[in-house]
């Protein structure tokens, strides 16, 4: 079977990348690039589209004119096409399409404390790119040329999940408590074991209660990628569950600061539950910074319980695959022996993750101690010290502080001219989220932040490949769902995720109230 299908169409997609290379970087789009505030995907912009276009180009010719034959050459050649219109059009809506989205919710004005419409409705590059992806394929339908590529999208996200390995570290959890780390473990499990009861017992496919149950449980987005391939979770069913965990997600972000400001939660008590009952990452930032603006000790919490939920991953995704091959066996006609699990149904791409999770916590690729690549170091050269005046600035608005740890942190930043320690760090952040002093003081902190607070160079380059690889991925995975799929799919997996969602949120509340306090 010949696999290449003679059409100009990479040919022409090609050449856009090309043009979108050429026209960013001659400047001829600055206007553009300026009114979308899209500066930082410059370089994506120029190094993409010079390298994918002469790509699209050269394959495209070949695609047009060149003389076909049975074998790999043509089988691998030929799903470039695919693969390129499923990049053209993540990397359209990740620098044009959601910076517009963007735009345009910023000139309707806050909606949630300091958060526009887009932040709290989670419309980044990512939803975004799914619902292209299912636009194109229920609109306009996927061309014959572009099939056989498309389905390197699961691929995409495959390493995608293996390089979010190196953005963690056993790090994290020196800050976490007995408890914590118990708490956390209680309700993922629990979660993901509900879910997997109720599917039984509402009879959705065993892969739909699988991948629903690890989005539930452990992460959001990242658990149902990871689980997917263990459970063979279609594509519409992964749709689903990303889309239960959005929707929870952002019912979340309203309800949980109106019922902790009800409660008086302590910042340590709110960070936990936001930590343990909100999925996504993103998510559990806004409702934590919602909570409290005027500082980060909320937020730090949270985002140390978020980062243990993530650590629970591996785990889940075996149970997963054992739980799925037992079931197997008990259906007719299907003998498995579970021992060949972790050969045969365990997938390579999450011994990856795991690999590299473990490769992070040694400090391979940033200090041990780092979280997401970020880390404290305040050993810097001569020139990044505040200028004279920076610290006139400072100087003459220290006055309005009342806060004890807040006089002390700028006074020694004053003094020595860059922060000097992790723990006058987070009190500078919690005085620029809380638009205490003027902007000009505040631009001065945030600079003096940025300076003592590194990312590893491996990390960066990691971050921007998983990046691009999500959007990819996950653009492609919307191309593989259609309107009828989803109609047969039902509503079920939105109920499921309702009742061990609010579940979860009330039994972590309650437990918190009743055994978290000051400290953990």
């Amino acid at each position: 079977m010949i696999y290449t299908k003679k059409h100009p169409a990479l040919l022409i997609m090609g050449i856009i990348f090309l043009a979108i290379a050429f026209l960013t970087d001659t400047g001829s789009m600055n206007g553009l690039v300026g009114y979308l505030s899209v500066k930082k995907f410059v370089g994506e912009m120029v190094g993409m589209g010079y390298a994918f276009g002469a790509i699209g180009v050269i394959v495209g010719a070949w695609h047009q004119w060149g003389q076909h034959k049975e074998g790999n050459v043509d089988y691998y050649l030929s799903t470039i096409a695919g693969a390129i219109f499923i990049l053209l059009i993540a990397m359209a809506v990740r620098w044009y399409g959601a910076p517009l989205v963007a735009v345009a919710s910023k000139a309707i004005g806050p909606v949630m404390g300091a958060k526009h419409l887009h932040d709290v409705l989670g419309l980044n590059y990512v939803v975004l790119g799914i619902l292209a992806g299912i636009i194109t394929v229920n609109v306009f339908g996927i061309p014959a040329w572009a099939e056989n590529g498309v389905r390197l999208s699961r691929l995409g996200l495959k390493t995608g999940v293996i390089l979010l390995g190196t953005l963690y570290s056993l790090g994290e959890l020196a800050s976490l408590g007995r408890l914590s780390a118990v708490m956390v473990g209680i309700f993922v499990l629990g979660a993901v074991g509900m879910v997997l009861w109720l599917g039984r017992r509402r009879n959705i496919p065993n892969s739909m209660g699988g991948v629903l149950s690890a989005g539930m449980g452990v992460c959001g987005v990242s658990a149902t990628v990871a689980a997917a391939p263990v459970v063979q979770a279609k594509s519409v069913e992964i749709a689903y569950t990303i889309g239960t965990i959005l929707i929870w997600g952002v019912g979340c972000m309203f309800l949980f600061p109106v019922i902790g400001n009800i409660l008086d939660l302590g910042h340590i008590q709110f960070g936990a539950w936001a930590g343990t009952g909100i999925l996504n990452s993103a998510q559990v930032a806004g409702a934590a910074l919602a909570y409290q603006p005027d500082g980060i000790e909320t937020l730090k919490v949270a985002e140390i319980f978020n980062i243990t939920r993530v650590l629970f991953l591996p785990i889940i995704v075996l149970w997963l695959a054992v739980w799925y091959v037992r079931l197997e066996e008990t259906d007719p006609g299907h003998t498995v022996n579970v021992g060949t699990v972790i050969f045969e149904k365990f997938p390579v791409f999450v011994l990856g993750f795991i690999l590299m999770f473990a490769l992070s916590s040694t400090g391979v690729f940033a200090p041990a101690q780092h979280y997401k690549g970020k880390f404290f170091d305040n050993n810097i050269k001569a020139e990044k010290l505040l200028k004279s005046g920076q610290v006139a600035t400072l100087t003459a608005e220290a006055g309005k502080l009342k806060r004890a740890d807040r006089k002390q942190a700028v006074a020694s930043l004053i003094e020595n001219k860059k922060i000097m320690s992790i723990e006058d760090e987070t009190v500078i952040r919690g005085i620029y989220n809380a638009k205490i002093l003027s902007k000009g003081s505040n631009k001065v902190l945030k600079t003096a932040t940025k300076v003592v607070r590194h990312t590893a160079k491996m990390i960066k380059k990691f971050r921007q490949w998983i990046t691009l690889l999500f959007a990819f991925g996950l653009t492609g995975l919307g191309m593989q769902i259609t309107i009828a799929a989803m109609k047969q799919a039902g509503g079920q997996p939105l109920v499921i995720g309702g009742i061990v969602g609010t579940t979860k949120a009330v039994l972590s509340l309650l437990v918190i109230l009743l055994f978290v306090k000051e400290t953990i």
